[in-house]
């Protein structure tokens, strides 16, 4: 199967609401009515269909607003694509604060997730044990934490607390300048936090988006990713799909690692070889 057979999709639809009061999140303590999330719902389960007969190989990263896994559908979302033979991985980005015992139901050949760790909203202890009892399940998983000064000790903390075997990233924080003296201290608990410190130049760069990577909405509608906001057509109707076509990217900058990572000239597909959606580079845990 060649990478034109495979297709990633990252998935957000109209949930906005979360259990968390980040102070750097617009949808901190956000609430849905009920009948946005009858709506969530719905549009979910038709996206889930349509993966579930897609005539391709396919891989999703599910990037909610707001924390899908605090709701049922996402978690049975997740356990019924990842037993399907054509999808590759099922993965989604959560806090973690969400129950864990639904993944007895999955295939965690397929399932992984990124999660992040958010100070102030969950104690370390609490964080860290929901993180012991994922390794205990054998569920593939990476921890970030964004890189705002005071969240260092905590970062560190949290480093020493888990296996070596999991990964932890670090996230720049939005409008944060960093000295090469900070850098270095996040540098020392990710080795890729330099990806990340500074936004990539990509106008005119090749990328994946529009042709082997897309996003799609709740209403089915694609855009080659999350950033730009042009419409590339339907997902149901098969308008978006025959839109598919290598592309260069329209943007000045790229500063968000879900979408700098599909940036052909950074390499990064080598760099997180098996773990794109997830955020775990292929040589990790590193060679002792």
């Amino acid at each position: 199967m060649t990478t034109a057979d495979h297709l990633t999709i990252l998935y957000r639809g109209p949930l906005a609401s979360c259990d968390y009061d980040c102070p750097y999140c617009p949808f901190a303590k956000r609430r849905d009515t009920p009948a946005q999330l009858r709506a969530d719902r719905a549009a979910l389960g038709r996206f889930t269909a349509w993966v579930a007969s897609a005539g391709r190989e396919v891989s999703v990263l599910f990037t909610p607003w707001g924390e899908g896994l605090v709701r049922s559908w996402y978690r049975e979302a997740m356990a019924e694509l990842s037993h399907l033979d054509h999808v590759r991985r099922v993965a989604i980005q959560t806090n973690l604060s969400g129950r864990t015992t639904w993944l007895a139901g999955a295939d965690l050949s397929k399932l992984a997730l990124w999660a992040t760790y958010h100070p102030g909203q969950v104690s370390a202890d609490r964080f860290i044990r929901k993180s012991h009892d994922l390794v205990g399940q054998g569920v593939r998983f990476s921890v970030g934490v964004v890189g705002l000064p005071e969240h260092l000790p905590a970062a560190r903390h949290l480093r020493t607390a888990l296996p070596p075997s999991i990964y932890l990233w670090i996230n720049a924080a939005e409008g944060h300048a960093y000295t090469d003296e900070e850098a270095a201290e996040w540098t020392a608990l990710d080795p890729l936090f330099p990806h990340s410190r500074h936004p990539h130049r990509s106008l005119g760069l090749a990328c994946r988006t529009g042709d082997t990577v897309i996003s799609v909405d709740g209403d089915g509608e694609v855009r080659r990713c999350h950033f730009v906001p042009r419409r590339l057509g339907n997902l149901y109707d098969g308008t978006a799909l025959a839109a598919l076509r290598p592309r260069a990217c329209p943007l000045e900058t790229c500063d968000c690692h879900i979408g700098y990572v599909h940036l052909e000239p950074l390499g990064l597909y080598d760099t997180f070889a098996g773990g794109i959606l997830e955020r775990i580079p292929a040589t990790w845990p590193p060679a002792t």
